[in-house]
Parts: C-alpha cells; sequence; structure tokens
C-alpha cells in the first residue's frame, strides 16, 4: 500500500513540473506568433540602439528564462494550494506570464513601442512581485526568477531607446 503512494506522489510531482515547464514554453509560442508577425518586415527597418543585441540572441535567451521560470513555478506549486501563500505567488506568476504574452502583441503584431514600454513597466512590477512572493515561500525558486527580472529591465531599456529612436 505505501509503495502505491509513493508511487502516485512520484507521478503526480512528475507531472507538476512537466506542466509547470511547459506553461512558459507555451506563453513564449504565443508571444512568438506576434513577433513573428513584426520581426521580419517592421522590425529590421527600425533605428536601434548600439546596445541592441544580434537577432539571434533572443531566443536561446528566452528558452532558458522560459526554462527557470517553469522550474520555480514547479517549486512553488510543490508546496501545495492549501496555502493561500502559494495560491497568490501562482495567481501573480499568472498574471505576469500574460503581461509577458502582451508585450510581444505590443511591440510586434500593434507596432506600438510606446504602448509596449508601458506595458513592460507594469510587467517588471509584476516580476517583481513574483519574485518576492517565491523567495518568501522558498528562496530557490525566488532566486531562478532573477535573471528573468534583470532580462526584462534589459529590454525595457532597449523598448525605450527603439521608441525614442523612432518617434
Amino acid at each position: 500500500m505505501r509503495k502505491d503512494q509513493d508511487r502516485t506522489q512520484r507521478m503526480r510531482r512528475a507531472g507538476r513540473l512537466v506542466l509547470s515547464l511547459f506553461l512558459p514554453l507555451v506563453a513564449g509560442a504565443l508571444g512568438g506568433l506576434a513577433t513573428s508577425q513584426g520581426v521580419t518586415d517592421w522590425y529590421p527597418t527600425l533605428l536601434k540602439p548600439p546596445f541592441n543585441p544580434p537577432s539571434w540572441v533572443f531566443g536561446p535567451v528566452w528558452t532558458l528564462l522560459y526554462l527557470l521560470m517553469g522550474y520555480a513555478l514547479y517549486l512553488i506549486w510543490d508546496l501545495g494550494l492549501r496555502n493561500p501563500k502559494v495560491r497568490w505567488a501562482m495567481y501573480l506568476f499568472g498574471l505576469q506570464l500574460l503581461f509577458n504574452i502582451l508585450w510581444s502583441f505590443l511591440f510586434f503584431g500593434a507596432r506600438a513601442p510606446g504602448w509596449a514600454f508601458l506595458e513592460i513597466l507594469v510587467l517588471w512590477i509584476l516580476i517583481t512581485q513574483t519574485l518576492v512572493a517565491f523567495y518568501r515561500l522558498r528562496k530557490w525558486a525566488g532566486l531562478l526568477l532573477a535573471p528573468y527580472l534583470a532580462w526584462v529591465t534589459f529590454a525595457g531599456v532597449l523598448n525605450f531607446a527603439i521608441w525614442t529612436l523612432n518617434r
């Protein structure tokens, strides 16, 4: 009987891990749909600051960040949904993930760098709140979000520079 319970528990945890990793990757794919609309014809025509990374950098960086985000989510989810602080942290995670997707639709889909910049400010706040909520529950979960926050900070500066250069 105990072996069956252990096996069931391991299967549930494995399922949570797979789903936790999968959700941010799906968000990235959705954002990628919007990005693909403007990255080939509109984005190359924009003036960009000298610190703009080459295009090939974005895919690997975002993939790594989405995997780190997913593992952080797993570490929190694994604490159990009965805890209201876990539910709140997961809510924040989901909200910031929606704003992550929305940025691509504003910047590339709508071709509106100004609106995208305002949105990325909200995204930055949401990521910070999520990081703090995760850190309070599990230190490593919060630390896994730090590279994401750093990259979005850089993306915000880049977004602002592109917006001001192309007004």
